[in-house]
């Protein structure tokens, strides 16, 4: 059982006509199980593993993903990339619902998830200054631009506790500091670097957050997600077979110096 290549999706990402040769698999880590089965199969001879997020059935809440487990998971299976399809609300009025943002930022505003691997025996602080992969974000505007996806090069994404949406205050507040509002982003994408795994987000908007006129509508944003799962879908079966077998980057080597 082994992979290169990892997709951290949630709830429609996956389909069956996506990879071939498919199995799942079962993984116990030290932190923990995985959300749940894992999906291994191939793109154009590419080996991948797919985990559902938030679990089958969508029953696992953002606060509740066991995110160390789900990278470890990864992790032992020979993954040195992931892609990470995240659904988000808007901050700004250029970010419209259906648009794709490969975002390049992150700010934290989570209160009570394990953030890192190395809570005991030697410590690693991990750099974070550009916290996604840029190779593989390269790759990603580069195919997105070929297949006209309508797609953002850039964007901040602020990362809240949830299970609940933001108060408006809290909205209008977040709007002088991100672009787009989430729940899953971290610490995921902290602990991939932990890791030493490319990371890079596929973030979806689905709706205008609070700060609008019209509030946020969880049927509105389940019906926009299904029109961006195609999106999703393209951007990953095109992608895929683009990256580099030869990783060019930092992430291979983020514990290189981090230790104390």
């Amino acid at each position: 059982m082994e992979a290169e290549i990892g997709i951290i999706g949630g709830t429609g990402v996956y389909d069956p006509k996506l990879l071939e040769n498919v199995q799942q698999v079962n993984i116990d880590t030290k932190f923990g199980s995985s959300s749940g089965p894992i999906t291994l199969g191939e793109i154009n001879g590419r080996k991948i593993a797919f985990i559902n997020r938030h679990g089958q059935g969508h029953t696992i809440p953002p606060h509740k993903v066991n995110y160390r487990a789900n990278i470890w998971a990864l992790k032992e299976l020979g993954v040195e990339r992931i892609l990470a399809p995240v659904a988000v609300g808007s901050l700004k009025e250029m970010y419209k619902p259906g648009d794709i943002v490969i975002c390049d930022q992150f700010i934290d505003f989570t209160k009570k998830r394990d953030y890192t691997f190395f809570d005991e025996g030697k410590v690693y602080h991990v750099s974070t200054a550009d916290p996604f992969c840029g190779e593989l974000r390269r790759t990603l505007v580069d195919i997105g631009k070929s297949q006209r996806v309508p797609m953002h090069e850039t964007g901040a994404y602020v990362c809240i506790e949830g299970p609940r949406f933001s108060t408006k205050a809290e909205s209008m507040m977040f709007r002088n500091i991100a672009d787009v509002i989430g729940m899953t982003l971290v610490p995921e994408c902290v602990l991939a670097r932990e890791a030493e795994i490319c990371y890079a987000p596929i973030a979806t908007v689905t709706d205008f957050d609070v700060w609008s006129d019209k509030p946020v509508s969880t049927d509105e944003i389940i019906q926009t997600m299904k029109g961006n799962l195609e999106k999703v879908r393209l951007l990953l079966s095109e992608t895929i077979p683009k990256i580099p077998v030869e990783r060019n980057c930092l992430c291979k080597d983020a514990l290189k110096d981090a230790g104390v």
